[in-house]
């Protein structure tokens, strides 16, 4: 079965400094004897407010981290290279350019609270993820001449009149539709991968961290 659990305490990592306890974070999932922290899920939502424009539920950022942390200790396990720094450094220069300026961007980091050092860390591994899921299955994501010819005549004409434009000949448009059609094979062969693997998984969701004698606790 599908084994994720809502704790019902907190937890906190805990740092002994000079014969004291000082906590230093939070565990926001277990995951198998890991944990995910609560100032990941901190960096990541900062991090996705930035990208997206809007706060991200915490659920959602949730079953992202433990996406993240399948697909990596995967990664990891088959030693996939990690992207080179001229790499992040181009994914910092696009995304920074979404913005009306470098002045615009760097207020925008201020206001999300994230560091220069801590975006790079996240475009890194969301291009080192991005890379295995790719090399992973796409392989296995096979798209043949129907499969564009249909999508030429249905989805992708329908865009195009809904925008007004005069529809191109397929062979002008082949290459981008299969592509296209191979991107989401992967998208859903990693999905249905990643599904796989939680269910062979023991995940723990805790609470946020609570005041003292705050009612918390639920299991599913």
């Amino acid at each position: 079965m599908f084994a994720i659990f809502i704790a019902s305490v907190p937890a906190r990592v805990q740092a002994i400094q000079n014969g004291s306890s000082r906590i230093v974070d939070g565990v926001a999932v277990r995951i198998e004897s890991d944990i995910i922290t609560e100032s990941e899920l901190t960096e990541l939502a900062a991090f996705q407010q930035l990208v997206q424009g809007a706060p991200v539920a915490r659920p959602e950022l949730i079953n992202e981290l433990i996406d993240q942390w399948i697909v990596k200790n995967e990664a990891q396990s088959s030693q996939f290279l990690r992207p080179q720094p001229e790499e992040i450094d181009k994914a910092f220069n696009d995304l920074s350019q979404h913005f009306s300026s470098p002045a615009a961007f760097q207020q925008q980091l201020t206001e999300v609270g994230l560091a220069e050092k801590e975006v790079r860390r996240q475009l890194a591994l969301q291009i080192y993820l991005d890379r295995f899921l790719d090399y992973r299955f796409r392989a296995a994501a096979q798209v043949d001449e129907k499969q564009v010819q249909d999508y030429y005549a249905g989805e992708f004409t329908k865009q195009v009149e809904a925008h007004g434009e005069k529809i191109p000949p397929l062979e002008d448009v082949h290459a981008e539709i299969r592509q296209v059609l191979i991107e989401r094979l992967i998208t859903d062969k990693s999905e249905k991968w990643l599904t796989d693997t939680r269910s062979h998984l023991r995940i723990e969701v805790l609470r946020p961290l609570a005041t003292p004698g705050s009612s918390v606790g639920e299991k599913k």
